[in-house]
């Protein structure tokens, strides 16, 4: 390992840890971004948890997928778009540059430390899925189920941090909520689509968070997994320069 290597390595662990301290420190973000997914969960899950899925077996286990999707998105698009901001808000950026840490160091701490609070987002999840009894999956299955959704929320994080570059902080939650919570109901994250009108069915599958959770889907159920694949690696391709522009055009 050169030592530039090492020295990189050592900043990024020191922005990671900060990273997670910080939305430690922010109660209105674990409220939004934590609390209230699964919070949400616990409610559905109780009520409608043990209901048959459409694709067999109890909903609870389909609903760790789709609402495990909710909550993840909540943390991967939310967490780091608004650090993004109130870092630029008060400077904070701008210092991070003038010190010689290299921004995309920063930028992939911000994303990175969302991670862990979105996989004891989905263990939360699955504990009260399970504690209802309307979870039948295996934990190998459920593993696989949050390898997809973290590696899946990438392009999400992307586009949050394109907004939180152009966006004050309350701007940036609010852009970032109104893209959420509609993605949510349409693509069928907190209710199965066959009790949605016809048009929400025919519109979900141009959204990439409802491919998101079909895919999430697969170690379940089965299924062809390469539309989703591509269709989010094409918001991948979309968000990525997305951000990368906003951060050359935004105020640090």
């Amino acid at each position: 390992m050169s030592t530039e290597t090492g020295l990189t390595g050592r900043l990024f662990r020191v922005e990671f840890v900060d990273e997670l301290r910080a939305i430690v420190r922010e109660p209105t973000s674990l409220l939004f971004s934590i609390v209230m997914p699964i919070g949400m969960f616990v409610l559905f899950v109780s009520l409608f948890g043990k209901g048959n899925s459409e694709f067999g077996g109890p909903v609870g286990t389909q609903m760790v997928a789709t609402f495990g999707t909710f909550g993840v998105l909540t943390v991967a698009l939310l967490n780091p778009g608004t650090s993004v901001a109130a870092d630029r808000n008060r400077g904070w950026l701008r210092a991070k540059q003038v010190s010689g840490v290299p921004v995309g160091v920063t930028l992939a701490a911000k994303v990175a430390s969302a991670l862990p609070y979105a996989l004891g987002l989905l263990v939360a999840m699955a504990i009260a899925s399970g504690l209802t009894g309307a979870l039948t999956a295996p934990p190998l299955r459920l593993l696989a189920v949050a390898g997809i959704l973290l590696v899946g929320a990438l392009p999400f994080a992307l586009l949050g941090l394109a907004v939180g570059f152009v966006a004050s902080p309350n701007a940036t939650a609010a852009v970032l909520n109104a893209l959420l919570l509609p993605s949510a109901v349409f693509s069928g994250l907190w209710m199965p689509l066959e009790i949605m009108p016809g048009f929400v069915r025919d519109l979900a599958p141009f959204l990439p968070t409802y491919h998101l959770a079909r895919l999430a889907m697969t170690p379940l159920y089965g299924g062809a997994a390469g539309v989703h694949v591509l269709v989010l690696l094409g918001t991948t391709a979309v968000t990525a320069p997305l951000a990368a522009v906003a951060y050359r055009r935004g105020k640090p």
